[in-house]
């Protein structure tokens, strides 16, 4: 921000800036005595310093501290060797104001003179308030000690010591120049003290030293004060006692804490006493500002917190407050904390305090596009100046913009403007910038871009909910809006308004509910078929009832109960996972992001980045994490089929690319805990494995095949040394560690949390199947494979690919594979053996009139047609190319490059070894059948049709399996 030249100063200005002749400056360089004309003309204060202790400035200056910013602790350094001189409560008064004033003159002088950005400012500010409090703190302690015994805690026999939280704009290192400090009191555990002849009570020991505190940072004296220090936002306000042990701080906010100390407590900071203490109590405060589920009443409570502010500033006629006026900082913050309060819970990355550090997660997240971003930090930092620039000039605590033209024209000089008029139209714009975003965010769902509110069409149906009409008219009233069966519409309404659940919520979740009901029947009738809709989003509506919050986040965001409503209708699968994960409904908030899912690389490294916030003993939050990942991405690429925007194949991709993304994710988890236990196993030639393991995906898994609710086939292989012990202090031998990760990987899949579990997996497919070791050596996984393994298995190797794990070990076993796959074998003796396999299992598998190939009326319409296990169906194909791979990948290996049955069949097509017209008919029957199964499987329905349909591509299948002599 540049700054107009002191030669164009207004009239009003002048005077003011030819007080700097009262400072002995005549030796000053030229550029610090016009840095001082600027500050004499901004800054009663810095005058008055000067005034009352003439050789301040020119220490300061001497120094070289006027043109210079500290490093780290330099700050607090200066004040503990001042501190530590102390002889006398009086004496720590003194010193604390005089070192007060004399950063307040520094930070003043580089903040007018632009020397300062606005994050060293704020950063400075706070380090002061923070090394002042600490430091009055510890000296004061030991003290108060000698007085009245140690505090120690009755339960741990540990002496007590406070911890100070500071809270708003100090507990977010961005306390502004002439800030008051709010803070909360609180102490570990109760007991009393000892080493005083008279013992007393913790509290009441730690009651006296907030009291001793507060009067060494917040009493005017001849020298003033160090900061005003405002106790009103702990526990029951200024009617509650001073301080608070840690249970009962907990218990209020457990039971008591009312929304806007939710808000309060996002930016709490320890910022004096016990720190590790501190770190306990804001863990255990966190449930409480961070819901685990989406928080959307967040916004309601917001809405309600803007409005009392609003009538408050009308009342006190502050429309000029910069603060809390429209388009002011509050509402920046507001902005923020509507994010941070309804997310939070589940997006680690928003829990944090600086403002400008939030905004930058919302934009990277995608929680708000970049040019609302860009727009609300220059606004933010535009309004931080200007607040600076307010308080500079009298060392006052305000908002307010001036009304007289000295002062106008000391903020406009600060803030770089040649005129009030040229400042007043930036603020302004910057205001009503502000006050239109915060709209967007805050706003009623029916309110009007102006603010007025709009007729809600849900209101007609709020009689129906209320049961205030008769079932005549409510079941006339279902039929008119298009309701079939309006009888059983109106009895699944009846049913859920007198259900249990409903019946016992509490007031505020019944007002919730009675509000969105009708909200919901309202857009229900906007449906193609309203009597399918409303019978599958009911018992989401039923599931969340009690946590009504959910109901709020439809209620606040009309669009999504839309996408809601589209998805249900089209699909009941989707509508019961969102009913047994209602933290799926996160998802329907982004429009963009439900229907492109990311790739694979955004995959691995959204899930990394996830995992990464979360402390590395908290398995049950991992855990947790994972399956929420695997739900929500689940649900994007089912919506993106239903939508049409991912083609099938590329479906199985995306749900082959996220088990991958979970699968290293999983097997990183397993690894780490093992070793940080037992240590890290070796190889054969001593070195360290790192992991020396991997995770091999077989079927569906292996050829990039999955579908929806799909198990995986896995085989384990390690490459260590089964014999070597660990290196760790429980030393096992490796075949126990490798024995034991693969038993915590299946763990970590399979158990079933709140949010389900990852995925069912089978393991049948390791050497020797259920018999055999759950993990394997590489050595052992290529003796079974060359020497006992039956054909059955070298077609499931066909199918076989690493998903994750060592790359130095996956190339071993891609050796084997194509070792094994790759030899010469009796095609005579294939045939039978593949023809037999299929043959047993479409006699066990397949429908009874299609067993013993296609009966008589297998193609009419009354008969059903297994997609997958009858003949000319998907098992078919994939036998074929299982035995073709087999049959002639020792003369071209190229066959074995790929794992998926369309690319092996490209291959065999490019290879001469089948007709282009087979393998299209296969390509083209497979992805048909297999695009039928998907959506069979959204309906939730089995994987069947009727015989007449795919008859040709059942005829054309079977003709090519009779040609290559599979019968």
């Amino acid at each position: 921000m540049s700054l107009p030249p002191l030669a164009f100063l207004p009239a009003v200005l002048l005077s003011l800036a030819d007080r700097s002749g009262e400072v002995n400056c005549a030796a000053w360089p030229e550029a610090r005595r016009e840095a001082l004309r600027r500050a004499c003309a901004c800054s009663d204060f810095v005058i008055e310093q000067a005034r009352r202790d003439s050789g301040l400035l020119d220490e300061l200056a001497g120094s070289g501290e006027l043109e210079r910013r500290y490093v780290p602790g330099e700050l607090r350094e200066a004040l503990r060797q001042r501190v530590q001189a102390c002889v006398s409560e009086d004496d720590l008064g003194r010193v604390l104001r005089h070192f007060r004033n004399r950063q307040q003159l520094r930070i003043i002088w580089r903040d007018v003179n632009r020397l300062a950005d606005l994050a060293e400012t704020c950063r400075d500010l706070s380090d002061l308030a923070d090394a002042s409090i600490d430091e009055a703190y510890q000296w004061l302690y030991p003290r108060h000690c000698q007085s009245f015994g140690t505090p120690v805690g009755r339960r741990s026999g540990q002496a007590q010591h406070m911890v100070i939280l500071g809270m708003g704009k100090l507990g977010a290192h961005e306390l502004n120049l002439s800030s008051d400090i709010d803070l909360i009191f609180g102490y570990p555990e109760g007991g009393e003290t000892e080493g005083a002849k008279r013992a007393i009570d913790n509290q009441e020991f730690f009651i006296r030293l907030g009291q001793r505190l507060i009067k060494a940072l917040d009493a005017i004296t001849a020298d003033g004060f160090v900061f005003r220090t405002d106790m009103r936002l702990r526990p029951y306000g200024s009617a509650g006692a001073l301080v608070l042990s840690f249970n009962a701080l907990e218990q209020y906010y457990q039971d008591q804490g009312r929304d806007w100390e939710r808000y309060a407590m996002i930016k709490a900071r320890v910022v004096g006493g016990d720190q590790a203490a501190g770190a306990q109590l804001l863990e255990m405060l966190r449930p409480f500002v961070y819901r685990r589920y989406l928080d959307f009443s967040a916004i309601e409570a917001l809405r309600a917190m803007k409005l009392l502010i609003q009538q408050e500033v009308r009342r006190k006629g502050m429309a000029d407050n910069i603060k809390l006026g429209s388009g002011g900082i509050r509402e920046i913050e507001f902005i923020a904390q509507a994010f941070q309060l309804i997310h939070g819970g589940r997006d680690l990355s928003l829990q944090q305090r600086p403002l400008l550090k939030v905004l930058a997660t919302l934009e990277g997240q995608g929680y708000l596009p970049s040019p609302v971003v860009a727009e609300l930090r220059e606004a933010y930092e535009f309004l931080r100046y200007t607040e600076h620039a307010l308080q500079a000039i009298a060392d006052r605590q305000t908002q307010m913009l001036p009304d007289n033209a000295q002062d106008q024209a000391r903020v406009a000089l600060i803030m770089g403007f040649d005129s009030w008029a040229a400042f007043r139209e930036r603020l302004d714009y910057w205001r009503e910038r502000v006050d239109w975003h915060f709209r967007q965010v805050i706003a009623d769902p029916d309110e009007d871009e102006n603010g007025e509110v709009e007729v809600d069409p849900s209101g007609e149906w709020l009689p129906l909910w209320n049961g205030a009409l008769e079932e005549e008219g409510a079941r006339r009233q279902l039929e008119e809006a298009g309701f079939v069966d309006a009888l059983a519409a109106q009895q699944r309404l009846v049913g859920l308004r007198n259900g249990s659940q409903v019946r016992t919520m509490q007031r505020l979740g019944r007002e919730r509910l009675d509000a969105f009901v009708p909200r919901l029947l309202a857009q229900i009738v906007e449906q193609g078929n309203p009597d399918l809709v409303l019978e599958r989003v009911l018992p989401l509506v039923e599931a969340v009832a009690r946590r009504s919050a959910y109901l709020v986040l439809l209620s606040e965001n009309p669009l999504a109960l839309q996408r809601l409503l589209r998805l249900c209708a089209a699909s009941p699968w989707i509508a019961e996972q969102i009913s047994r994960f209602p933290l799926l409904l996160d998802e329907l908030l982004n429009e963009g992001r439900l229907f492109s899912p990311p790739q694979a690389p955004e995959l691995i490294a959204e899930l990394r980045e996830r995992l990464t916030r979360i402390p590395e003993d908290d398995l049950e939050q991992q855990m947790e994490a994972l399956r929420h990942f695997k739900l929500a991405h689940g649900l994007r690429v089912a919506a993106s089929e239903i939508a049409g925007t991912l083609p099938l194949m590329k479906v199985s991709d995306y749900l082959t690319w996220l088990a991958e993304a979970i699968l290293d994710q999983v097997l990183n988890l397993a690894w780490r805990q093992l070793a940080l236990r037992h240590g890290v196993p070796r190889r054969a030639d001593g070195s360290a494995c790192d992991p020396c393991f991997v995770i091999v995906g077989y079927g569906k898994v292996g050829g990039l095949e999955l579908g929806h609710g799909s198990d995986l086939d896995l085989v384990f292989i390690h490459d260590g040394d089964s014999q070597a012990e660990t290196d760790g202090a429980k030393p096992i031998d490796g075949a126990q560690f490798f024995a034991r990760l693969g038993q915590r990987i299946i763990h970590l899949l399979t158990t079933q949390t709140t949010s389900g579990q990852l995925y069912e997996v089978d393991m049948r497919l390791r050497p020797s199947g259920a018999a055999g070791l759950l993990v394997s050596s590489l050595g052992a996984f290529e003796r079974y494979q060359q020497q006992e393994a039956w054909t059955w298995e070298h077609q499931a190797l066909v199918r076989a690919r690493v998903l994750v794990g060592c790359p130095q070990v996956g190339e071993g076993v891609e050796r084997v594979r194509a070792a094994v796959l790759g030899r010469e074998r009796d095609l005579h003796g294939l045939r039978r053996e593949v023809g037999e396999m299929r043959a047993k299992m479409r006699d066990n598998l397949g429908t009874p009139t299609t067993q013993a190939g296609l009966g008589a009326n297998a193609f009419e319409q009354d008969s059903a047609f297994d997609l997958k296990q009858d003949a000319g169906g998907i098992v078919d194909i994939e036998f074929m190319v299982q035995y073709a791979a087999l049959a002639w990948s020792w003369r071209h290996p190229q066959l074995l490059r790929y794992t998926d049955n369309m690319r092996i069949l490209d291959g065999l097509c490019d290879a001469g070894l089948m007709p282009a017209s087979d393998v299209a008919l296969l390509q083209e029957a497979y992805k048909a059948y297999r695009s039928v199964a998907h959506r069979q499987a959204l309906q939730k329905q089995p994987g069947k049709v009727t015989g007449e349909q795919f008859q040709d591509e059942r005829r054309g299948v079977m003709r090519i399996w009779r040609e290559l002599g599979l019968n």
